[in-house]
């Protein structure tokens, strides 16, 4: 990550409508605290999932998003995270 640069966090908001407003309230607080929005998982510092838990249906499709996010970002987090010392 560019050090200069804010951070960037990509956002999935699955399940309930208190999920989409639970998602709400997050991004305005991650904003607050100059973080940008990023459209898509590429190029994102961070990815979240919120999701209800309580249907099994919604914890399937939280997995799949989760998943999704760590194929698109997996090369990227792996390349950054298995460095040797410099």
């Amino acid at each position: 990550m560019d050090k200069s640069a804010a951070p960037k966090v990509s956002f999935v908001s699955l399940g309930c409508p208190k999920a989409l407003v639970d998602s709400e309230r997050i991004i305005t607080r991650l904003r607050a605290e100059g973080y940008e929005l990023a459209r898509k998982h590429d190029g994102a510092d961070l990815v979240i999932v919120n999701t209800c838990g309580f249907l099994d249906s919604a914890k399937q499709e939280s997995l799949g998003a989760i998943g999704e996010a760590f194929e698109t970002l997996k090369d990227e987090f792996l390349e950054s995270h298995t460095k040797g010392p410099p």
